[in-house]
């Protein structure tokens, strides 16, 4: 069996284990005004479920597979690729996770966009650093004034 098959058998038990606990444990603690809401604290995981399981049985199946792309990724010669560029991107996102506490969201963020870019390959200054503070600006915009979701946007030290 191909890798992509056995992960999608991985995440298939692990969507059945998560759909069981949305729809069977997670409801029989509700309280009884809660339960003739519309909407339950169950819900999302339920469609999160049903989607993950689908989505595992139709690549189990194999009805996403054509016939092979030119772009496709063979996992037998993974030294081909560019594993120093993932590597090291994944190493920036634990970096910007344990940082966006600290030195705030909208500096966090902004780091995180430019050095991404430049690991990716843009060199283009005049491009990369307005793109990362305007995106990084509408996030924040939206997140904290839109949802009202407080998001602190300025280091701890500054105090905000």
């Amino acid at each position: 069996m191909a890798l992509d098959r056995w992960i999608a058998l991985c995440l298939l038990g692990l969507c059945i284990l998560y759909g069981y606990t949305a729809w069977f444990t997670m409801d029989a603690s509700l309280a009884p005004f809660m339960r003739r809401n519309p909407i339950w604290p169950s819900t999302f995981p339920k469609v999160l479920s049903v989607l993950g399981i689908t989505a595992s049985f139709i690549i189990l199946i194999g009805l996403e597979k054509g016939e092979e792309k030119i772009g496709e990724i063979d996992h037998r010669r993974l030294s081909d690729y560019f594993l120093g560029q993932a590597v090291v991107l994944l190493g920036l996102m634990v970096v910007y996770a344990l940082c966006l506490r600290p030195l705030g969201f909208l500096f966090s963020t902004s780091a995180f966009l430019i050095a991404g870019s430049f690991i990716l390959g843009e060199r283009k200054l005049h491009v990369m650093i307005p793109v990362a503070l305007i995106a990084t600006g509408a996030v924040w915009y939206l997140v904290q004034e839109v949802l009202g979701i407080f998001l602190r946007p300025l280091p701890i030290f500054v105090g905000v």
